[in-house]
């Protein structure tokens, strides 16, 4: 018999919104420290071996001092469970991280944006969920909005693919991301959120291993103190705590449904950037957030006589 899971979470509309907010913020955020790393001298792949250096050691203290929190690991599960932590997770990071350097940010919200869709298909493919009309009206609308800021929400950004393999890494990652929200839901089914979390990034993160080398020592022993930070946020934050938020909430909303919310990421991160580097928007990025506001809300709240 499978340990219980957390399938009694009973949430109000506005505090699943509030739980959603606080991941898509953390995510946001991410692609400015991402950034940050990277401009410190971190590599892509050596980037993605600090940042769940840190994830690992936070997730295994949770693990040792939080151990009747977690549902048992059975055996048939191990494989499965790693694959979703290796491909869902480290390649998702690996693609994003590579694509970054060669794709300008605008084309690579743009294909990260096709995440809601791809999760859309899968859903209908491999755990037979019904997507209705507004649900396709409601992504439609938020991909139109995350178009807009794509291409002519920030001034002077030029929309360009450097070199042909980052956009292809990029859309890897995006492929990648939707498998690990699909796939994730049906193993919810044996597992709460917190477990199949902890124990794919943990499973996942031994693919790494064969990816250490000397220069990860050299890059780290030579970060400033902006990179650490980026580092540790990327780690505790956008990982550890985005991730579980995650799979929480899929335990809560069909996978198409949670999909949308990532629509919003877009529209965070430039509000970020222009915070941070100084980054210039246009009106029309108002038209995109709000393009993509209606469409996450058409997808998302429901009258009580359906929901």
């Amino acid at each position: 018999m499978d340990e219980p899971t957390n399938k009694g979470i009973n949430l109000a509309n506005w505090q699943f919104v509030l739980m959603m907010l606080s991941c898509v913020v953390v995510w946001a955020f991410a692609f400015s420290f991402i950034r940050i790393a990277l401009e410190d001298g971190l590599s892509h792949i050596n980037l993605t071996i600090a940042r769940f250096f840190v994830v690992c050691i936070v997730l295994t203290a949770i693990l040792l001092f939080q151990s009747k929190r977690f549902s048992k690991l059975h055996k048939k599960d191990v494989v499965p469970i790693f694959i979703l932590g290796f491909f869902g997770v480290m390649v998702y990071h690996f693609g994003l991280n590579y694509g970054e350097q060669y794709v300008s940010p605008g084309a690579a919200s743009l294909i990260i944006g096709s995440i809601p869709v791809l999760i859309v298909v899968l859903a209908i493919v491999f755990i037979k969920e019904t997507i209705t009309a507004k649900k396709i009206i409601g992504v439609g609308l938020s991909l139109c909005g995350v178009l807009v800021i794509s291409v002519w929400g920030q001034q002077g950004e030029s929309f360009e693919i450097e070199y042909i393999y980052g956009a292809l890494a990029i859309l890897l990652a995006a492929v990648m991301g939707a498998l690990y929200t699909v796939a994730g839901k049906k193993l919810l089914d044996r597992y709460s959120a917190l477990s199949l979390t902890v124990y794919a990034i943990l499973l996942g993160s031994l693919g790494l291993i064969p990816f250490i080398n000397a220069s990860l020592l050299r890059e780290v022993s030579n970060m400033s103190l902006d990179g650490w930070i980026a580092v540790i946020f990327l780690g505790i934050f956008s990982t550890v705590i985005g991730y579980i938020i995650w799979y929480v909430a899929l335990e809560i909303k069909t996978a198409s449904e949670l999909g949308v919310y990532l629509y919003c990421i877009p529209v965070l991160s430039t509000i970020i950037s222009y915070f941070l580097f100084g980054t210039e928007i246009t009106l029309l990025f108002a038209l995109g957030g709000i393009l993509v506001i209606a469409g996450l809300i058409l997808v998302n709240f429901r009258s009580k006589r359906t929901s």
